[in-house]
């Protein structure tokens, strides 16, 4: 065995939000299991569901998604009967996305779900370590978007 200190992935911020990011997401997963969606359906139904219309790369932006996996998603919400694409009206190239009956219903009986998830990560702290972890947050997504579109 070598004498070099290991690197403790503990003190990464990568991986810890990952593995958080993972277990939050595997408790939304089983909460959501009797509906047949994903999380990750979910959050691209729930950007529909605010906002009818939007065109694919709008949903992707705002479901924080890059474009073939939020057309597989797409794909994924059609075939449910959860939501439809039809030619946008602003550019013929892309599709506008709408949210079906069927669609809306199941995220009005779903969000209680995410919310009390959410509710479950706040449980460990204080209201002001929430905010404070939710500002780090969107920093850290700001920062990395930057850092990104250099590379």
């Amino acid at each position: 065995m070598n004498n070099k200190k290991a690197y403790d992935l503990r003190r990464s911020a990568g991986f810890m939000l990952g593995t958080s990011y993972r277990k939050v997401s595997a408790l939304f997963q089983i909460r959501l299991k009797p509906f047949e969606i994903t999380p990750e359906q979910w959050s691209v139904l729930y950007q529909i569901h605010l906002e009818d219309g939007l065109i694919q790369k709008e949903i992707a932006e705002r479901a924080g998604k890059d474009r073939p996996t939020t057309t597989r998603i797409l794909d994924h919400l059609e075939q449910k009967g959860l939501a439809d694409r039809r030619t946008s009206d602003r550019d013929r190239r892309s599709f506008q996305v709408g949210i079906t009956d069927k669609g809306r219903e199941l995220i009005l009986k779903t969000l209680p779900l995410e919310m009390a998830a959410n509710e479950d990560v706040r449980g460990c702290m204080s209201e002001e370590e929430y905010d404070t972890l939710i500002r780090l947050l969107i920093r850290i997504d700001h920062h990395m978007k930057d850092i990104l579109e250099r590379e």
